[in-house]
């Protein structure tokens, strides 16, 4: 039986009220790398839920006309999706930006477009975990969870930063932590060893963007620490704790702590899966981890190429080869390795950056592929990518089919796996 045909989503624009219309004419239009074209019937999807759409202020939205078969600029704004956790972006918001037009805030910037009574966007589902819905969640029970934890643990200063991320930032880790369920965010680092462009805990003030997050401003205790793992474990029944989050620096530049706090907390009898997740920088601090009973690393990166990947990450105390040992030796020690790939239409599944992925995956033998999304302006992580990027993109069904293919023992997803 062959399953219904994907409609031809009709461009969406937006005008100098910020009202939001679909075009009568013009076709949907996305962009991957330097590639204009439509989408390919593989690459789009209903707009999920919890799902966002927004104006682009300073970028006329480009549709394509089926009549002339040419690509035509408008006045009116182009429009682009911020699609929920769980989906992976596969084709961009095709736009022309007006000279001097102010650089985009940190999102991932999906090509969105309507047909047959609903929006249609340029992405893939990657992963069926609810872990950040929270549509059916009133923002009440978030609060109370928050303050019950500022009351029961008074003199905790993680809990009071983790509150104030639940209640004030809407952080989606903390949240959870709130409502006692799925992964408990374990933020540790001030500082980090990279000033990676896209960072969302810091920025330079002259970056053109700010931070959406701001990094946390003390070192927490061990006893900090446990008390909140402990606290996590007796509500969720498969607890998951990951130090590394969007509020901090490095986490391996304080492994020691983490090893000292995880190690109390095994001491005691306390289960579930210990991640960090890290820019993989350090090697040397693996087996100590491993020992105090870390049993999972997720090492973030945008390429497995060295020009590329320290073009973005912007590494000042180590160096791509680095990250490359710490997936090797995380397995070698017996971690679970996952890659948080930040995955970018157009560069990320061309055949030079998937045969460098493949080759990483046979020397290292990592176990999980995160298929996120890299998250800022488009223009600007293409000019940083484009002198380490030639030739066209595969797409990303086929990226991640032949990913399969290549390497048969990789699992693929969008969060942090719980390790039964």
């Amino acid at each position: 039986m062959s399953s219904k045909k994907k409609p031809q989503p009709r461009l969406l624009v937006a005008d100098a009220d910020g009202q939001i219309y679909d075009h009568p004419d013009l076709l949907l239009l996305c962009r991957r790398g330097d590639e204009f074209g439509l989408p390919r019937p593989d690459e789009l999807i209903a707009l999920p839920e919890e799902s966002e759409f927004f104006m682009l202020p300073g970028r006329h939205a480009m549709g394509y006309d089926p009549e002339s078969g040419s690509v035509e600029i408008m006045e009116d704004l182009a429009v682009a999706a911020f699609v929920s956790p769980g989906h992976t972006i596969t084709g961009i918001s095709a736009y022309e930006t007006e000279p001097g037009a102010k650089t985009l805030p940190l999102l991932a910037y999906a090509a969105i477009g309507y047909a047959e009574g609903k929006f249609w966007v340029c992405a893939k589902k990657v992963d069926e975990d609810k872990r950040q819905v929270f549509s059916n969640i009133q923002p009440d029970r978030v609060e109370a969870g928050a303050h019950r934890l500022m009351k029961d643990f008074p003199s905790n200063r993680l809990v009071s930063h983790l509150a104030g991320c639940a209640l004030t930032n809407g952080c989606p880790a903390a949240k959870n932590l709130a409502l006692g369920r799925f992964e408990c965010p374990l933020p540790t680092a001030q500082s980090c060893n990279a000033r990676c462009v896209g960072c969302i805990s810091e920025q330079p003030e002259d970056s053109g963007f700010p931070a959406p997050q701001c990094r946390i401003g003390f070192r927490p205790n061990p006893g900090e620490i446990v008390q909140i793992m402990q606290r996590h474990e007796s509500r969720e029944r498969r607890p998951i704790f990951s130090f590394g989050q969007g509020c901090e620096g490095e986490p391996l530049l304080e492994a020691e702590l983490i090893a000292e706090a995880v190690k109390m907390y095994r001491d005691e009898g306390g289960t579930g899966t210990v991640n960090i997740n890290t820019n993989g920088s350090r090697p040397q601090t693996l087996p100590a981890l491993k020992l105090a009973g870390v049993n999972s690393i997720r090492v973030s990166l945008n390429s497995t190429r060295k020009g590329l990947y320290e073009a973005y990450y912007r590494p000042v105390s180590y160096g791509w080869d680095d990250v490359h040992e710490t997936i090797r030796r995380a397995h070698e020690v017996g971690m679970f390795v996952s890659l948080n790939l930040l995955f970018f239409p157009g560069v990320t599944d061309t055949e030079k950056e998937f045969d460098s992925l493949v080759a990483l995956g046979e020397e290292a033998r990592f176990d999980f592929i995160q298929l996120r999304n890299l998250n800022m302006d488009p223009e600007l992580y293409l000019e940083l990518a484009k002198p380490h990027i030639d030739g066209p993109a595969m797409g990303f069904a086929n990226f991640r089919k032949r990913l399969r293919k290549e390497l048969s023992w990789i699992k693929f997803g969008y969060f942090n796996p719980y390790l039964g």
